[in-house]
């Protein structure tokens, strides 16, 4: 009879997942000994790092990828990127060493409460109770974790399970597509009908239920403008497109504001609203119909206005195409193109986006952990392809590096470039490793001003003052960090250094640093400044 341990990697088999991510230790070792040859590891330095990789695969890839972890650190120093999947509803499933069931009573070195500690943040926690069951837990996990909102499970094994007898486990098929309601979407399409001014929102799920190109007929079908959701984690709609009109302000009144001239908005794969900064206001203007159609039922609830409809986005965006009328294709405002950055030392951020905007080839993908320099990127790149842009869902850091290099070891005929401020890398510096030893070719651009400037910005914008502790970070060289990781890397200080170090980087093989000292920033706050009211804690 096999072993649990064999008829594991016989699932994982059947269901794909022969790419493991992963940070040994020695309750996993009794898994990995003698790994099939048809199976690929992928090594982390750090639990951040390796299961911060794993969610770029997937977003990429669109499935479900296997991360395996070490005893409680995958809790302990993995935690944030579970996070990062779980509001961004990527598919993983983490597994984690537990101590020999034999003694786990007697509390020994290295035994593990991870399951209670991540429950928050993955769609099912578990450790099973008999060593038998571990390969269709494993079964069943991805069944979960690719059910709508994608997500991502935890499984804790013993170490003493993988020598276990076990029987083989059938690997079945499992459907993942919920269409919305149509008597619901019907209210949209005669609200759409009888509108004069629509407008739509589009969200990250969009991508996560392969709709763009079905959003964009749509747009164009009922001739409405587009709108970003606030602080977007995937773009999802193509950014010179006529009707694209950009992101919303992530606070109540301004993102109110922007959409008061319209009388009908559908929101389409994401949150009603989220937002940032406390700016009291109106949801959406009185009078005006709200709908959102979304993947996540949490959403639906957590909505502070409107309509909510649950079920995929694609199936509702073919559904509208078909049955609103069209709308005649009015003179179309031009979009605005933000005015050219001079080439000034030190160096802008936007000077820094719209050169890279001009060099980079129109199918790359950009991964970026730049919060204080969001703006500026959200006005230069210009990107109008599926797949291109991915962020942090949340607010912890640690995101863009490992993101980017699982998702270039995905997309390996795209080239992947990581805008990082010179904080932020500092989350996952590790994953340079990572890059360098899979040669996964990311271009990591270091926005160097050697401060937290994202927390200088909110202390401008919020008038709580300068005179805070902690908010620079003097003294890294990043330049010499990547090389001791064995990566090429090089600083760029001047304006006329910048283009000639792009070009070089994208022509070259290879994953490559460049770090640029940019100009300090202050006083706006994910494009919002002072004219919206925003509170005071001074």
């Amino acid at each position: 009879m096999s072993t649990v341990r064999e008829i594991t990697y016989e699932v994982l088999r059947k269901l794909g997942m022969t790419v493991i991510f992963g940070n040994p230790g020695s309750t996993e070792l009794p898994f990995l000994r003698d790994m099939p040859s048809d199976f690929r590891y992928v090594l982390g330095l750090h639990e951040r790092s390796a299961a911060g990789m794993a969610p770029g695969y997937a977003m990429a890839k669109g499935t479900a990828v296997f991360v395996n972890l070490h005893s409680i650190a995958s809790a302990g120093n993995g935690l944030s990127a579970l996070v990062d999947a779980y509001l961004g509803h990527v598919p993983l499933v983490v597994t984690t060493g537990q101590q020999d069931r034999r003694h786990i009573l007697a509390e020994p070195f290295l035994v593990s409460r991870a399951v209670e500690v991540v429950k928050p943040y993955v769609k099912w926690a578990y450790e099973p109770l008999r060593a038998e069951d571990v390969p269709a837990a494993i079964a069943r996990a991805y069944y979960l974790a690719m059910q709508p909102p994608r997500g991502p499970v935890f499984l804790s094994i013993p170490m003493d399970d993988w020598t276990h007898e076990c029987q083989p486990v059938e690997v079945r098929r499992v459907h993942q597509t919920v269409f919305p309601d149509p008597v619901a979407l019907d209210e949209v399409v005669a609200a759409l009908n009888a509108s004069r001014n629509p407008a739509l929102v589009v969200g990250a799920q969009i991508e996560e239920d392969g709709g763009w190109k079905e959003v964009v007929a749509l747009a164009e079908h009922i001739n409405a403008d587009v709108y970003q959701q606030p602080i977007a984690p995937r773009w999802t709609f193509p950014r010179r497109h006529r009707l694209f009109r950009g992101g919303l302000l992530p606070a109540q009144q301004p993102l109110a504001d922007q959409l008061a001239s319209y009388d009908t908005v559908v929101v389409l794969g994401a949150p009603v609203f989220l937002y940032y900064a406390y700016v009291p206001g109106h949801t959406i203007k009185p009078g005006t119909k709200l709908f959102q159609i979304t993947n996540s039922p949490h959403h639906a609830s957590a909505a502070l206005a409107g309509t909510g409809i649950v079920g995929n986005i694609a199936a509702a965006a073919r559904y509208l195409l078909s049955h609103a009328k069209t709308r005649a294709s009015s003179a179309a405002l031009p979009v605005s193109a933000p005015p050219e950055p001079k080439a000034e030392y030190p160096i802008t951020p936007a000077y820094l986006f719209s050169v890279l905007n001009k060099v980079m080839p129109q199918d790359s993908v950009i991964c970026e952990e730049c919060p204080s320099s969001k703006g500026d990127l959200d006005r230069y790149l210009l990107l109008d392809e599926p797949g291109s842009f991915y962020s942090v869902p949340n607010g912890v850091l640690g995101f863009g590096l490992p993101a980017a290099v699982g998702l270039q070891l995905a997309l390996p005929k795209r080239r992947v470039v990581c805008p990082v401020g010179d904080g932020s890398i500092q989350y996952s510096v590790q994953t340079l490793w990572s890059a360098v030893q899979c040669n996964a070719e990311v271009i990591f651009i270091v926005l160097r001003n050697s401060d937290y400037s994202a927390l200088k910005s909110f202390c401008d914008f919020t008038q709580v003052g300068r005179n805070v502790a902690g908010m620079d970070i003097p003294g890294i060289d990043m330049v010499k960090i990547a090389q001791g990781y064995g990566m090429t890397a090089l600083e760029v200080d001047r304006p006329e250094q910048l283009e000639p170090a792009l070009r070089e980087a994208f022509a070259s093989r290879g994953p490559r640093l460049i770090s640029v000292n940019v100009a300090k920033g202050g006083e706006k706050c994910m494009g919002m400044d002072q004219s919206v009211n925003p509170p005071k804690y001074s």
